[in-house]
């Protein structure tokens, strides 16, 4: 292990962790967005939406992500003339997988309230949407936190197949700098440690938001 390559190294990981951090953070604001209107046509069974949704779900949650920006990227231009970049390529990608997994997460969420707390609430008056907004969805994100915060870190770390439409994110200057000095052990040594800063401060969040949230009604 050789220090003074590590410390040479630390700007680029630096450098990549922050496109990491970027296109994740976007890719996620993006699935979270997709899988609530998703799981909402699901809870409602939406006619004609319904089957387009799960469709959706099933194609997304079945195949890899790599071969999805391989679509994207290739496929996408050859066909109908898009052309993105590849960080536009990057979000999108992972931001339809996210939806995926994030319709699933809040469904089962919004359907683990038992639905006579509805029918409560429009027997007093509320509206189905005011049931929905103040009765349903604080207890459905509270169910939703655990598999919430395991599908954050899923996606955080599905960034790393963005090195192969050649976003330079930690796994690409991974790549690029045992390819150029043969330094294997120190630029994965790097890789792992810079994974570990994005990802811990997640898992460590997620899991004070959980406790809290699960505790709350005791006043712990």
């Amino acid at each position: 292990m050789d220090w003074d390559v590590i410390v040479s190294y630390l700007p680029l990981y630096k450098d990549g962790m922050l496109i990491t951090l970027y296109t994740g953070w976007m890719g996620i604001l993006i699935s979270i967005v997709l899988g609530f209107l998703a799981a909402l046509v699901l809870y409602y069974k939406i006619p004609v939406l319904k089957s387009f949704v799960r469709a959706y779900i099933e194609i997304f949650r079945n195949t890899p992500l790599l071969i999805q920006l391989f679509f994207i990227y290739y496929g996408i231009p050859k066909l109908f003339g898009i052309v993105t970049n590849e960080m536009t390529c990057g979000i999108i990608g992972l931001g339809l997988l996210g939806g995926a997994y994030m319709a699933e997460t809040f469904r089962s969420g919004i359907e683990a309230v038992d639905k006579i707390q509805m029918e409560s609430a429009v027997s007093l008056g509320m509206t189905r949407r005011q049931a929905m907004r103040y009765i349903v969805l604080p207890q459905a994100i509270t169910y939703s936190v655990p598999a919430f915060v395991a599908n954050l870190i899923f996606l955080l770390k599905e960034t790393s197949v963005f090195s192969c439409i050649s976003i330079m994110e930690l796994m690409f200057t991974a790549k690029d700098r045992i390819a150029v000095s043969s330094t294997t052990v120190e630029s994965l040594f790097l890789v792992v440690v810079f994974y570990l800063i994005v990802l811990l401060p997640v898992s460590i969040i997620g899991s004070i938001v959980e406790r809290r949230l699960r505790y709350a009604s005791f006043g712990d």
